[in-house]
């Protein structure tokens, strides 16, 4: 299968140019893989599981809170 390159890059140098304050120059130089490193990561991160128990300790530790 065969992609087209060229269509995604207007889109994607647009999103590096407002985001990261790149110019065009920096975007034609990173790699794919720079971009991305640059952007973060695409999903948010899955907050920390916290138990009552570990709640249960905090409260202990910190009574005035």
């Amino acid at each position: 299968m065969t992609r087209a390159f060229s269509p995604g890059v207007p889109p994607l140098a647009a999103l590096a140019a407002q985001a990261l304050g790149w110019t065009p120059e920096a975007f034609w130089h990173a790699t794919p893989a720079e971009l991305a490193a640059a952007l973060g990561p695409t999903t948010p991160a899955a907050a920390p599981v916290v138990d009552r128990a570990e709640i249960d300790s905090l409260m202990e530790q910190y009574p005035d809170a």
